[in-house]
């Protein structure tokens, strides 16, 4: 299922719905701010969004009619023509017009056109203190509708319509209906009125993502339902967990207890994490990376680990040549397949020791012969390692999972091919026969944007790395400077789905988790900005910085 046809299933909607209900007594991250200013001020808040459409019959009539309160005045020529949103990210386009814009005040509604937005609806309410009344068809002062179009178009877009003191978001899909929300959120927390006029907006990347590494260092269930809140009032729609590597096993395993690190989230806080991510249409990408990366596997299953000719253990590798091996690794694909919902999957796939030296036959004559078994007279360690990456590929296609792997996890010259539809995850090229994107573009690949470069955030800073800052990422990169420093041609852009701002764990008491949130924070925003519209941004950097403080 591609992610511009991407619905929610029936269990998902349920699971949405009984997140937003437990929000909708209060506010949540940007919205705390609000909730208590309108209280204070006597108005409450809500976003707002419209078709783009001729309005109604009826509220034509009413318009028409003259039935203005003082909470809705007529618009006339004494107002300015009003001025875009300022939101992160930025709207695509608006059409001024003249008017008072819209206010929230206590006691207005949110109203519905369909079932699929009452989560929407009951969210956007809870933040902005106004009541939400359900599906209705009448109009009144004040409403703000969201509405479901009945065209086509990107799942993900909006219109939002600010006229006769109303507000109505419509979209072709209640994702987009969920972004219209937010950026009303951000016009009201920012000041208070949202601008009268009409907002078009959809992003160009469909894929907006953040990858958190949980394996080497452990963050709190809060506190990751916290960078959830975040992401969805940016606007951002993935969130990958990283969750096995050598220094841990993060999530609570039934088929495997015995790797399961003694600090670590229990499935109950998992199904909440990923609940509360489908209510802000985040989808929650697991990563259990094979065959490295599998030190703590092979703590508990020693007699898996890989050695070399001499009988030295490789660290983190696993040896593929065994079948407990590809065994074990199945058994945690599909146990977790039923807890991560989403429609995609990170297979892993780098860095594999076994690969990284002078001859890996030589130094590894058991997957040397293991090759030649399964694929012939010919095969090399690097068959071997794309077979098993396949392997595993078919066990996680079962499930009807979009699967992406490492760049460093395709190898040059191999009589084995890696399965047509993995998509490539580029984040180096530094690695041993590093190859330029655009090989893997020209193939007809599918490339996700890791660019270690810019968009990763390596506690410790160790070995090369620094810390990345926001506003190099707003200045210097787009979504097609996929290495270095330097785009790819303009051509392969449809190619490149988007991209993921990343935290690794490499020296996990470099900082604390809240020192990370704060040093991602603008990085975050930098990022979606320049995933939601690659152009040069409209703000200065200096100006960028200063509405985020305001947005908060």
């Amino acid at each position: 299922m591609s992610q511009h046809k991407r619905r929610a299933s029936a269990q998902q909607v349920r699971r949405k719905r009984a997140v937003v209900a437990a929000a909708f007594v209060g506010t949540v991250a940007l919205g705390a701010g609000v909730g208590v200013w309108a209280s204070a001020d006597g108005g409450g808040g809500e976003p707002a969004g419209g078709t783009g459409q001729a309005p109604s019959k009826r509220a034509s009539a009413a318009e028409s009619s003259g039935a203005a309160t003082p909470s809705s005045p007529t618009p006339s020529r004494s107002y300015p023509l009003s001025q875009a949103p300022r939101t992160i990210p930025a709207v695509r386009s608006h059409t001024p017009a003249r008017g008072p814009g819209w206010r929230p005040r206590q006691g207005e509604r949110v109203v519905v056109s369909d079932p699929e937005l009452v989560d929407e609806g009951r969210l956007i309410a809870g933040e902005l203190g106004l009541a939400y009344a359900g599906e209705k068809d009448d109009v009144r002062p004040g409403d703000l509708r969201l509405t479901l179009g009945s065209g086509g178009g990107n799942p993900e877009s909006y219109t939002m319509t600010v006229r006769g003191g109303r507000v109505d978001i419509s979209g072709p899909a209640d994702a987009g209906v969920f972004y219209g929300t937010r950026t009303l959120k951000q016009e009201v927390h920012a000041g208070g009125t949202a601008p009268e006029g009409v907002v078009r907006d959809e992003p160009a990347k469909p894929v907006r993502g953040f990858m958190l590494d949980i394996a080497r260092k452990p963050y709190t269930a809060p506190w990751i339902e916290d960078r959830i809140r975040e992401l969805g009032d940016l606007k951002f729609n993935e969130l990958g967990l990283h969750f096995s590597d050598d220094q841990g096993f993060r999530i609570e395993s039934g088929t495997h207890p015995e790797i399961v690190s003694q600090d670590h989230l229990t499935k109950a806080q998992v199904k909440q994490i990923v609940d509360l991510a489908a209510s802000r249409h985040i989808t929650v990408v697991p990563e259990i990376d094979s065959p490295g990366h599998l030190g703590a596997v092979i703590a508990a299953h020693p007699d898996l680990q890989l050695r070399n000719a001499g009988g030295v253990p490789t660290k983190g590798a696993i040896d593929i040549s065994k079948d407990a091996s590809a065994k074990i690794v199945d058994d945690l694909l599909g146990e977790y397949a039923g807890l991560f919902t989403g429609d995609r999957w990170h297979l892993g796939g780098d860095e594999y020791q076994a690969l990284t030296v002078a001859d890996p036959q030589a130094s590894y004559p058991q997957l040397a012969a293991a090759a030649q078994q399964k694929f012939g007279s010919g095969a090399t360690v690097a068959d071997l390692a794309t077979g098993w990456l396949n392997d595993r590929a078919d066990t996680v296609r079962a499930h009807d999972r979009t699967m992406r792997v490492w760049n460093d996890g395709f190898f040059r010259n191999t009589s084995v091919q890696p399965a047509k539809d993995l998509q490539v995850a580029y984040w180096t090229g530094k690695e041993i026969g590093a190859r330029q994107p655009e090989e893997y573009l020209s193939a007809g690949r599918k490339v996700l944007n890791y660019n270690d470069e810019f968009l990763y955030y390596v506690l410790g800073q160790p070995q090369t790395f620094v810390y990345p800052t926001g506003q190099r990422i707003y200045e210097r990169w787009n979504p097609r400077v996929l290495r270095g420093t330097t785009a790819v041609p303009a051509g392969f852009d449809g190619q490149i789905l988007g991209g993921s701002f990343a935290v690794w764990s490499d020296i996990a008491n470099a900082q604390t988790q809240d020192q990370v949130a704060a040093g991602i924070r603008m990085p975050l925003r930098a990022t979606v900005q320049k995933l939601w519209d690659p152009g040069t941004p409209a703000l200065s950097w200096a100006d960028f910085r200063s509405l985020a403080d305001r947005l908060g």
